[in-house]
């Protein structure tokens, strides 16, 4: 018996992550301090090398699930692991809040109308309410799409905390589609500020020539942009004016989602 245990707790050590149990250490040590602390404090209450508290410390930020305060030298932890515990507990009441919605645009646009989340680099669509039109546009669900030229990923992207905001940049390569693509990181943060300013998106035939996309952000309670909503149709029936007007009708409808979702805009 006594054999058996020492064989299953050798089992067990043989599958330790190190450094991945000091990270969560670093974050469980954070959650306690609402003011942040310091370097040398951290290293000296858990116990770890400089070294390898620093590698942590900067690896959190870069991922953003911390922040990090030039002035004071202090980490702090972000809203992201809220926000994912929040999507983890929430998914399914997240998708009954937006299916309604998506169905509710789709009747009064006619168009295809669509809900997508960020995924670990790109966007991910998630759901849809097929357009009215005998020429639609049909996604597969888990579908990827590019941040730096569709809708919905300016309009998450405008939004996002700068931290978070930069690791995305960092992964983008902003290929070039055809003319009307952003192929660079300057133009794209000029976008970003339009898109904040009208607080909505348009792919105005920046990935495929003759499709036009306009989206908006969806927001949780803590204000992160957890997700958007967008339509997608050709440009001869999205005109200037039919963009600017499905632009309200899709700013109303992801305002009702962000509410249901305990939203509250300061």
């Amino acid at each position: 018996m006594e054999n058996t245990l020492s064989n299953l707790e050798k089992t067990e050590e043989n599958y330790k992550v190190p450094n991945l149990e000091k990270g969560i250490a670093v974050l469980e040590y954070l959650s306690l301090q609402a003011a942040g602390e310091t370097l040398q404090d951290i290293k000296t209450s858990l116990d770890i090398s400089q070294t390898t508290a620093y590698r942590i410390l900067n690896t959190l930020v870069r991922l953003g699930y911390l922040l990090y305060n030039e002035d004071t030298k202090r980490y702090k932890l972000s809203r992201k692991l809220l926000t994912l515990g929040y999507r983890s507990l929430n998914e399914h009441n997240l998708m009954e809040t937006v299916l309604p919605r998506l169905r509710e645009l789709r009747d009064r646009i006619k168009e295809t109308a669509c809900f997508g989340v960020l995924g670990s680099t790109k966007g991910i669509f998630i759901e849809q309410a097929q357009g009215h039109h005998t020429f639609r546009f049909v996604l597969s669900p888990g579908k990827p799409f590019e941040l730096h030229c569709s809708a919905p990923g300016k309009a998450i992207m405008a939004y996002l905390p700068d931290t978070v905001c930069n690791r995305y940049l960092g992964f983008m390569e902003f290929t070039r589609f055809n003319e009307r693509t952003i192929t660079s990181r300057e133009v794209y943060l000029k976008e970003l500020e339009k898109v904040r300013d009208y607080g909505y998106a348009v792919d105005n035939e920046e990935e495929l020539s003759g499709v036009i996309c306009v989206g908006a952000p969806v927001f949780n309670y803590t204000g992160y942009p957890c997700g958007a909503v967008w339509i997608s149709g050709p440009k001869d029936r999205l005109s200037q004016a039919a963009i600017k007007e499905s632009a309200m009708h899709i700013k109303e409808i992801t305002g009702q989602i962000s509410a249901e979702l305990g939203y509250c805009k300061r």
